[in-house]
């Protein structure tokens, strides 16, 4: 069960709208971030949810991985995104496709501020 969990809040971001309010536009390029970083998705859901008075609604996306999770949280009227990226090393490192996904969705945020955090999970059997 030994893995990486990292997660990121992003603050200001500065990407078009539509990747923070478009649940099938977001979808398609976390799927596509996913294989570019060597990853396996074996499910996804995204979701939109309804504008408010606020402005746009936000989309969650969730992708189940073959080596565990990625999950975005979007809140365009706060230009904001959280993103959480978990790989399991069950049969192998996968800790550098983690930082690649991560980067990856990073960049196409734009974030003006970033509060970034690494949990290494779980003890490697003997």
């Amino acid at each position: 069960m030994q893995g990486l969990h990292l997660t990121a809040d992003l603050h200001q971001c500065r990407c078009d709208l539509r990747w923070l309010a478009d649940a099938a536009l977001l979808g398609e390029r976390c799927l596509q971030a996913v294989a570019a970083a060597g990853l396996q998705a074996v499910a996804q859901v995204f979701h939109a949810f309804p504008a408010t008075e606020h402005g746009p609604g936000g989309v969650t996306a969730t992708v189940l991985l073959a080596e565990s999770h990625l999950c975005v949280h979007t809140w365009p009227e706060q230009h904001a995104v959280t993103l959480d990226v978990y790989v399991c090393n069950f049969g192998g490192d996968h800790s550098a496709k983690a930082h690649a996904l991560m980067a990856a969705l990073m960049t196409l945020f734009e974030p003006g501020h970033v509060e970034r955090h690494s949990l290494l999970r779980g003890a490697v059997a003997a």
